[in-house]
């Protein structure tokens, strides 16, 4: 098969980009929320790798902005499941509606 090229790479990208958007807007748990974050997060690394694969004069750049999203996403998904967890154990739901009713 042949090279995809960086216009359907990039498409992809948004394509993933989006679904992320859209698990953000439409779930109401906070681990389907946190998946959304994931998605846009993934996003970003494949855009990031597709232009550093296309353009020869920011390839290790864009390798090392990838891992370093990877490194942040890794961070961050270990901060947000310790805050659901102890919400959970202290509320018994991981509900986002739920957390905006117990904050009033």
């Amino acid at each position: 098969m042949g090279d995809a090229g960086l216009h359907m790479v990039l498409l992809l990208g948004a394509w993933v980009f989006v679904c992320g958007v859209a698990c953000l807007a439409l779930k109401r748990n906070a681990l389907g929320v946190l998946m959304g974050v994931e998605l846009v997060l993934n996003a970003s690394n494949i855009n990031l790798i597709a232009v550093a694969h296309y353009n020869p004069a920011f390839r290790l750049e864009g390798q090392i902005f990838a891992l370093l999203v990877i490194v942040l996403a890794a961070a961050e998904a270990a901060v947000a499941l310790a805050i659901i967890l102890h919400y959970y154990n202290t509320y018994a739901t991981v509900d986002v509606d739920a957390a905006q009713q117990l904050r009033n």
